[in-house]
């Protein structure tokens, strides 16, 4: 008989499936029949005996037509989900790097307008400063001015005098203010004197408060006509530059000096700062004098108001000093106080220079 289990076809089947039951024994050896065979039966009439038919074996189940495992049918599924995740890290990436691109562009944008925007500024803020410290120098420039002007007046200490200092005081005379005015041709030889000696060279050494400069010839007959017609008070015309006239102004100083010595002041009346400031330049060019001779307590000061120039002008006079007037030739109105006084000069611009003059001021 054949052997199941040799079989490779029913070995590969019993391995998911349990064992097939084994054959009996009996199966494999020759059939032991109780009974022997009768005289009627095949074997006793010597007919040979048929063999024994095979157990029925039966075929192996066919497999089924598709995977059945869990991991198989999942696969495609899982795929998908695979493919779906890279997709949305895919978009999420490309979306972070525009962002990044944008934030980037942002930057660069920001760091152009801060560079511009601070230049502009430093531009600015540095006009602003420049104007500033304009307006701070006028300022200044304008309470040192008013600074001198004032005057501190020393409270007067009152002595019970002495019979001696009353017999001092009947013995001295009494100082006088002095003249100016119609008094100045009996000095008619010093003064012409003197404007020949300016209109010749220069002497740049000369000492301070003489005349360092050339006098030109129509300024010496200006002030001839001023000093000895006019006897030191009166109107001139002017000589179509503020440095002429500075320079004429110088000559009648120094003139003034040599008659007067230290007992006389000088006041220039001119309605601007910028006026003011050329004044004081060419006086101190013309005269070799320093800033410390510009003040209350030196030899010329400088005013915009003429309120002022009358008010310390009535000072000198209550000290029994003399004061000289010079007046700008920019002043169109004179006051008239001004007039009241024994020594001023006001030069009369024509036309064209206070043209001139509102076009540069």
């Amino acid at each position: 008989m054949t052997d199941l289990t040799s079989s490779p076809d029913l070995a590969a089947l019993a391995q998911p499936e349990p064992a097939a039951p084994a054959m009996p024994a009996a199966m494999n050896a020759s059939t032991d029949w109780s009974e022997s065979p009768g005289p009627d039966s095949p074997r006793a009439s010597g007919e040979a005996e048929a063999p024994a038919p095979s157990a029925a074996v039966l075929p192996p189940p066919a497999p089924p037509a598709g995977p059945t495992r869990p991991d198989v049918a999942a696969g495609p599924a899982r795929d998908a989900l695979l493919e779906l995740a890279l997709r949305e890290l895919s978009q999420r990436r490309q979306a972070l790097e525009q962002e990044i691109a944008g934030l980037e562009q942002r930057r660069s944008q920001i760091q152009q307008q801060i560079a511009s925007s601070f230049s502009g500024q430093s531009d600015g803020i540095a006009r602003r400063m420049k104007g500033f410290q304009e307006y701070l120098v006028g300022a200044l420039q304008d309470l040192a001015m008013a600074a001198e002007q004032i005057e501190l007046v020393a409270q007067p200490v009152l002595v019970q005098p002495s019979p001696l200092d009353k017999q001092e005081a009947a013995s001295v005379p009494e100082l006088s203010p002095p003249a100016a005015a119609g008094l100045f041709s009996q000095d008619e030889a010093l003064i012409r004197r003197l404007l020949k000696r300016y209109g010749g060279q220069p002497d740049f050494n000369a000492d301070p408060w003489k005349l360092r400069r050339t006098l030109e010839p129509a300024g010496a007959a200006l002030l001839d006509d001023w000093f000895l017609s006019q006897g030191g008070r009166g109107a001139q015309p002017s000589s179509g530059s503020r440095n002429r006239n500075v320079l004429i102004a110088a000559a009648a100083i120094a003139i003034l000096g040599e008659l007067y010595g230290d007992r006389f002041q000088t006041l220039v009346l001119a309605g601007q700062p910028e006026r003011l400031g050329e004044w004081r330049r060419g006086l101190q060019d013309c005269l070799g004098l320093s800033r410390d001779d510009f003040g209350p307590s030196s030899g010329i000061v400088l005013f915009e108001r003429s309120e002022a120039a009358i008010e310390r002008a009535d000072r000198l006079e209550e000290r029994g000093e003399l004061p000289f007037i010079v007046i700008d030739a920019a002043e169109r109105v004179v006051d008239i106080p001004l007039l009241q006084f024994p020594l001023w000069l006001a030069f009369a611009a024509g036309p064209d220079e206070l043209v001139l003059e509102e076009d540069l001021y």
